[in-house]
Order: structure tokens, then C-alpha cells, then sequence
């Protein structure tokens, strides 16, 4: 029995969730937060995997790129990158954050590992030059590298760029993180890519 369990355990993937604020769970209670409602997802649809929580609040791509190193060890499977909503709080040109996220999936890539990259739709505040060079970097990266892509993490609040009725329930009173249902939303719209990552660690 104890080797079987072992075995079993062996299969299990571990996956990282390389992100910032919106990966931690920032606001919301323990066990309501983008990896935990993931878990479950995940376990519910029968994917053998354990998401490891490497969300840090407060994290530009530069800050990814400083820890992802030591954030991904021998066991790890496959890896979620979903950071830049900070770069884009902070107006960081989108050339650094370009920079910054080409160094992360390079560390991935070089342990060999499949990722799936999460973008962030940018505002138009910044002008549409901005804005065009921001969003394309995600799809210009994913494609340099051959990993997944989910377009912006907060597509499945959205239908054609504008915010669902009802945002309010979908997102905390700072109106930056999701609530629990926004996240419930986001993790049953982004699940079958993560499903694909797993089969892609496989």
C-alpha cells in the first residue's frame, strides 16, 4: 500500500502560478482565492495536479524575474506566468516589461518546462500606441516561446473589452481585484488551458 501511494503521489504534477495580487488571493478569505478555487477546479475535473501559490502582492514583471529562479525547483511540472497588472498601475514602459517577461520565460524554457502566459488587456490611458505594445507583447512573447496563452485574465469579466452588469458583485470595492464569484468566473474560463498545461507536462 505504502508504495502504491507513493507512485500515485509521483504522478501528481506541480504546477507554479508565477503571478502578483491577482494570483495571491489579495482581499479575499482563505480558500476563495484564484489558486485555491484552481485546485478545485482542477480536482474536479480530474486533473492530477497541485498548484503551488507563488502570487506576491505588489509584483511588477521585474519582480518576477528576480525570484522566478528560485520559485521553480526539481519538482516542478509546468509553470503559469500572469504578471503586468502592476507594470501597467505604474505606467512601466511596455519594452521593460517586454524585457522582463522575456527573462522569465527563457528560465522556464531552460528547465524544459511548458507555460502558460497570462496577459493583462491594457487601458487606453495611456494612449493606443501604449496600449498596442502592451497587449501584443503577450502574443508576440507566446509565440516566441510556444507556450499557451490566455489573452487577459479578466476576459471572462468582460464581453468585448467592457465590464459585465453586475461588476460590482464580480469585483472588490477597489474596483483592481476580483471578489470570490469574479475569481469562480475567471478560474471556470481559464481551467481548460490550465488542463492543457498539465497534458503538456505529461
Amino acid at each position: 500500500m505504502l508504495l502504491l501511494c507513493s507512485a500515485a503521489a509521483a504522478d501528481t504534477l506541480e504546477i507554479v502560478a508565477l503571478g502578483d495580487s491577482l494570483t495571491q488571493g489579495y482581499g479575499l478569505p482563505q480558500g476563495e482565492g484564484f489558486v485555491p478555487q484552481l485546485q478545485d477546479w482542477l480536482s474536479a475535473n480530474g486533473v492530477d495536479a497541485t498548484l503551488v501559490n507563488a502570487g506576491v502582492s505588489g509584483d511588477t514583471t521585474a519582480g518576477g524575474r528576480a525570484r522566478v529562479a528560485w520559485s521553480l525547483n526539481d519538482e516542478t511540472d509546468a509553470v503559469i506566468v500572469s504578471l503586468g497588472g502592476n507594470d501597467l498601475l505604474r505606467g512601466i514602459a511596455p519594452e521593460t516589461a517586454k524585457d522582463n517577461l522575456d527573462a522569465i520565460l527563457a528560465e522556464v524554457a531552460e528547465r524544459g518546462l511548458p507555460a502558460l502566459l497570462v496577459g493583462i488587456d491594457a487601458p487606453g490611458n495611456y494612449g493606443s500606441d501604449y496600449e498596442a505594445a502592451f497587449d501584443g507583447m503577450y502574443v508576440e512573447l507566446s509565440q516566441d516561446y510556444g507556450t499557451l496563452l490566455y489573452p487577459d485574465f479578466f476576459m471572462a469579466l468582460r464581453e468585448d473589452g467592457v465590464p459585465l452588469a453586475g461588476q460590482g458583485d464580480l469585483m472588490q470595492p477597489d474596483g483592481i481585484h476580483p471578489s470570490a464569484e469574479g475569481v469562480s468566473r475567471v478560474v471556470a474560463d481559464i481551467g481548460p488551458w490550465v488542463a492543457e498545461l498539465a497534458a503538456r507536462a505529461r
